[in-house]
């Protein structure tokens, strides 16, 4: 499994005299390169053929996990939503703003005068 894309590219040369120049379908290729995020930045590989029909099935196995564990923790949550609703819920007033005051003040001291005292 892994994360990631395949692209293919036909690309032209830039000689003036090969055929790639004037028809798209002379286009030399096709390239083929496997692109994922690496801490933050995009690293780029160059594939063959075959090496990009192997990398296709590894992200198509990645997105399949994927979705499997999503809907697995999405199965976890309604049976948690479940276990929940069981439970003696909070009296409505428990979750209003302003509900709980301080026990006491804080209260600041007056700012030292740096003498020590005798």
């Amino acid at each position: 499994m892994r994360r990631g894309s395949v692209s293919e590219r036909l690309v032209k040369c830039g000689k003036s005299a090969c055929p790639c120049a004037q028809d798209p379908k002379a286009r030399h290729g096709p390239y083929f390169s496997f692109t994922r995020a690496v801490k933050g930045q995009t690293q780029s590989r160059f594939l063959s053929a075959d090496g990009a029909t192997v990398v296709r099935h590894q992200i198509e196995r990645g997105q399949q996990f994927r979705s499997e564990v999503d809907a697995y923790w999405k199965r976890c949550e309604r049976s948690a939503d479940q276990e929940l609703s069981k439970v003696e819920v909070a009296p409505p007033e428990a979750a209003k703003k302003g509900g709980s005051q301080r026990s006491s003040k804080r209260r600041s001291r007056p700012p030292s005068s740096g003498k020590s005292k005798p």
